[in-house]
């Protein structure tokens, strides 16, 4: 993988009431990913957006659109979030008993999948579906709402994952708590993809979105060298 941190914000920390201009914003501060957290009210108890609301931001930047789907059942809108134009899927160990099926299923719509995995579930979950994957997606906080603070536990976690990736070309993406202190960490452990919601979006404009995303970039490229 890339020696570049890949910076991908989630819009969940954003102004919503002008999140397309919030996606334009920290596409031209230096964002390398849109992240999307998707939540229904039953798999984790908060409610976001859903495809209709990502095809109408979706023309306000080229960047990848990466999909966190914190939703249970999720087969059933897959196809609904890729017409939406997300390019990467990332889908729960933990909300389905089919995983290779809900993966197998990403990658028939043409999209790169992913799974997440929460800080209570073993790396052991993904054992099996690891050549079906683009990327492992590791919660450092329970999922559901943002600003919450980072679980240092899961470091130890991130090392595991790397281990069991081995040499396959599978990035390792971290989200919850992710700041220029805690990035460091979870790069030096393997990771490679680190999502931000309100370590980005302080301040307000591009110009304050560029300082915070260079800030965790520095922070976290300084732990590879």
């Amino acid at each position: 993988m890339s020696s570049k941190t890949l910076i991908a914000p989630s819009v969940l920390a954003s102004d919503f009431s002008k999140l397309g201009d919030e996606v334009e914003a920290i596409d031209r501060a230096g964002a390398d990913w849109i992240h999307l957290d998707v939540m229904d009210g039953h798999f984790v108890p908060n409610i976001t957006f859903g495809p209709p609301v990502i095809k109408a931001i979706r023309g306000r930047t080229k960047k990848p659109f990466d999909c966190h789907l914190m939703i249970e059942p999720a087969d059933p809108y897959l196809q609904a979030f890729a017409e939406a134009g997300c390019d990467n899927i990332t889908v729960h160990a933990e909300a389905g008993p089919h995983l290779d099926r809900s993966l197998h299923a990403i990658q028939s719509l043409g999209k790169t999948a992913g799974v997440a995995i929460n800080p209570s579930t073993p790396e052991s979950a993904i054992e099996y579906v690891l050549d079906r994957l683009s990327l492992v997606l590791i919660m450092t906080v329970n999922p559901g709402f943002g600003g919450q603070s980072f679980i240092p536990a899961v470091v130890d976690k991130v090392r595991r994952v790397k281990a069991l990736i081995g040499k396959r070309p599978i990035r390792i993406e971290i989200d919850g708590g992710v700041s220029p202190e805690t990035a460091p960490l979870v790069v030096a452990a393997g990771a490679d993809v680190l999502v931000a919601g309100a370590a980005v979006f302080k301040g307000d404009g591009v110009e304050a979105y560029r300082v915070n995303i260079e800030a965790i970039r520095s922070a976290a490229d300084s732990a590879r060298r």
